[in-house]
């Protein structure tokens, strides 16, 4: 039988958290598909952004770019490359995210990692391991995105279903950016689609060698 983690040992415990942080961040934290109607501010989305971009990644190349859709005219274009199931609930959100990640982040690392810039002429070569690191280092910040709205009390509703070459045609044409990611975001409404799914257990996910 499954036991929840938190039952196993004193959770609080081994945290530095709070119980109302951890709570709010992670154990009762839910990815939602609805929100209160409350107008998120432009403070609010700045105060998310500033808690995002501190998360490591790898060499600090920092590859996600945000495009915050806010206005009813660009959340119909955004829409349109949605899937079906994705639609209305993305029209409804008081803000929406569309994450990407730029593929000449090196063309910054006299910024982001001064000690590394002499690497730029390499990574400009190196297309497919460019490519690869803005990737997988943009799906890492996405995490630490959906953790720092639920740090500004707001829910979060991260979607991929969507048609990425008409959102990249739509939103960033003429740039070197790329989406992966939608995210719409809110004030919690208390609405909870359905039950908790499974988490897997710490000996089913983890090994110890």
């Amino acid at each position: 039988m499954s036991v929840d983690l938190a039952t196993e040992i004193n959770l609080q415990d081994e945290l530095i958290l709070d119980p109302d942080a951890a709570a709010a961040l992670f154990l009762e934290a839910r990815t939602a598909n609805s929100f209160a109607p409350d107008e998120i501010s432009e403070a609010t989305l700045q105060a998310v952004y500033t808690l995002t971009r501190m998360g490591p990644t790898a060499m600090n190349i920092q590859p996600l770019r945000i495009t915050w859709v806010r206005s009813a005219e660009a959340r119909e274009r955004l829409v349109a490359h949605m899937n079906d199931g994705n639609k209305d609930k993305t029209l409804a959100a008081p803000m929406v995210a569309l994450l990407s990640y730029d593929t000449d982040w090196h063309e910054l690392l006299g910024s982001t990692a001064p000690h590394a810039a002499g690497m730029a002429p390499m990574f400009a070569e190196n297309v497919e391991g460019r490519l690869a690191m803005a990737a997988n280092n943009a799906h890492l910040q996405a995490g630490y995105f959906v953790v720092a709205a639920r740090s500004a009390g707001l829910a979060a509703g991260p979607m991929t279903g969507f048609d990425n070459a008409g959102m990249d045609a739509e939103f960033n044409a003429g740039s070197t950016h790329k989406s992966f990611m939608v995210v719409n975001l809110g004030k919690p409404n208390g609405v909870i689609d359905r039950p908790r799914l499974h988490r897997l257990d710490f000996d089913v996910a983890t090994a110890t060698l």
